[in-house]
C-alpha cells in the first residue's frame, strides 16, 4: 500500500526521461569545456580533477564503466586567482567563496550565471594546498597533468593520491572504479606514504565496497 507521503512525492516528480538524463550529463560536459576553453585562452595552467578526471581515465579502458558526475573540479594555482576570476567571469561564471565547515578549509567556486546553483558549481582546488585541514597530503601541482585533447587532465598517480588523501565515500567509490578497470592494482601501494598505502590496501581488500 502506497503511503500518503510517498504518493505526494510521486505527484511532484516528472516522468522518467532518458533525454533528461542525457541532458544532465551534457550540461556538466559543456560546463567543463567552457571552463577549460576560458583558462586555456588566458594561458592559465590548470588540470581537471575529481569525478570528471576519474571518468576520463576510466573511459580510456572501458567507456561502459564510466560513472557520471555533476561536479566540475579544477586544480589551479592560488597565485593565478585574479586571472582565473577574470577569465571565468568572462565566460559567464560568478565567483563565490563559502566559509569553512567541519574539517574543511572553505570552498572557492564559480557559479554558472545562467543557472546559479551551488550543486552545479565549478569547484576550485588550490594546487599545493590541503583541501581539508587534516588531509595527509596537499593537492598536486598543476604540472602533474597532460593534454587530453579537450582539456588538461590530471595524471593518474596524482589523481589516485588525491582520492586516497580525501577518502570520503565518493573517493572510495572512484578508487574502486579505477581498480575495476585495471588502472590501479596492488603494486600501487609502493607509490605512496604509509597512510595512503594503508587506505589503498583497504580498497584492494574490499573491491566491491
Amino acid at each position: 500500500m502506497v503511503s500518503g507521503q510517498w504518493r505526494f512525492t510521486q505527484d511532484l516528480m516528472n516522468p522518467v526521461s532518458w533525454s533528461n538524463m542525457a541532458r544532465g550529463v551534457e550540461k556538466v560536459r559543456q560546463r567543463l569545456l567552457r571552463v577549460a576553453a576560458a583558462l586555456g585562452k588566458a594561458d592559465i595552467a590548470y588540470a581537471v580533477v575529481g569525478g570528471n578526471a576519474v571518468a576520463a581515465w576510466v573511459s580510456r579502458v572501458d567507456a561502459s564503466a564510466v560513472r557520471n558526475t555533476r561536479d566540475v573540479d579544477i586544480l589551479v594555482r592560488r597565485s593565478d586567482f585574479e586571472r582565473i576570476k577574470a577569465a571565468l567571469e568572462g565566460a559567464g561564471f560568478v565567483y563565490r567563496h563559502f566559509a569553512a565547515l567541519g574539517r574543511g578549509t572553505g570552498l572557492d567556486a564559480f557559479l554558472d550565471s545562467r543557472d546559479p546553483q551551488i550543486r552545479d558549481a565549478v569547484h576550485v582546488v588550490w594546487a599545493g594546498e590541503k583541501v581539508m585541514r587534516d588531509s595527509p597530503e596537499p593537492s598536486p601541482e598543476v604540472s602533474e597533468a597532460s593534454d587530453a585533447g579537450e582539456f588538461q587532465l590530471i595524471d593518474l598517480e596524482a589523481l589516485v593520491r588525491m582520492k586516497l588523501s580525501a577518502f570520503r565515500d565518493k573517493d572510495r567509490m572512484h578508487l574502486r572504479d579505477l581498480l575495476a578497470v585495471g588502472l590501479i592494482d596492488s603494486t600501487w601501494t609502493k607509490r605512496f606514504q604509509a597512510i595512503l598505502a594503508d587506505r589503498l590496501e583497504a580498497i584492494l581488500a574490499d573491491p566491491e565496497g
